[in-house]
């Protein structure tokens, strides 16, 4: 026997609407179901992933993401950081881990150079599968990606979607969605392999150096892991500039 359908009304709030079809962004709307099944199952079935809810209203009471949904139930959700008149609040996304670290997937090799010379540790590989990428993850890495059905992942605790596809913006965005610019350390992390920058005496590597460096650069660095060699040389202005651009954001 079919089991008999009920309906509920959702809105979803500020940049959880960027999930949904225009129709339904910004604005209170129904949809069916059948059973009682957890508000987390049903949000994702509409196209928001767990992981950018941080607060679920039912009948103007915070629920948390087993609650199962009941016929004219009528619910708010709210992204991290938005604002809800509601008490008791029951938030749904964990503190974030300390240290802050990434892992992106395979879309992603420029942002992932971009916020290791800002110094976070960010694993990435072009042939990742979405399998490795959650295992990854755990347990305290944040996946980015633009890749809806990852984030949907029962598995992934941490995770954000990418809304722009320029790199440049997509920094913008990982650094404003997670507060970043506190714990920037540019040239602590190695851009290419991930591995740690650290002094180098000048003497150990001066045989590596093309002459025009070595002749005019006495401060040098070495990754601890790829032995590739920094200086402080016009990429070291951009990468400053590209903070301070940051930071006025």
């Amino acid at each position: 026997m079919a089991l008999e359908q009920s309906w509920a009304s959702f809105h979803f709030y500020a940049q959880l609407n960027d999930f949904l079809p225009l129709r339904r962004r910004q604005c209170r709307f129904g949809a069916p179901f059948h059973g009682r099944p957890a508000v987390k199952d049903t949000v994702e079935a509409l196209g928001v992933p767990h992981v950018e809810i941080d607060l679920i209203v039912v009948n103007g009471r915070s629920v948390e993401f087993g609650y199962q949904l009941e016929d004219g139930d009528r619910l708010q959700i709210y992204p991290l950081s938005a604002q809800s008149m509601v008490t008791p609040v029951i938030h749904l996304q964990p503190l974030l881990p300390d240290p802050v670290q990434f892992i992106l997937d395979v879309h992603l090799g420029k942002l992932a150079r971009y916020l290791r010379l800002l110094g976070f540790d960010c694993l990435y590989r072009n042939d990742y599968s979405d399998e490795q990428l959650v295992a990854l993850a755990q347990p305290q890495r944040l996946l980015l990606t633009r890749d809806l059905g990852v984030l949907k992942r029962s598995a992934v605790r941490y995770g954000y979607w990418l809304r722009s596809t320029q790199p440049r913006e997509q920094l913008s965005e990982v650094v404003a969605r997670y507060r970043l610019q506190p714990l920037i350390r540019p040239f602590s992390r190695c851009p290419w392999c991930n591995g740690r920058i650290e002094p180098v005496a000048k003497a150990q590597i001066s045989q590596r150096l093309p002459e025009r460096t070595r002749r005019y650069y006495q401060h040098f660095s070495q990754c601890n892991q790829c032995r590739k060699i920094y200086w402080q040389g016009s990429h070291w202005a951009s990468i400053q500039h590209l903070i301070e651009q940051l930071n006025s954001r």
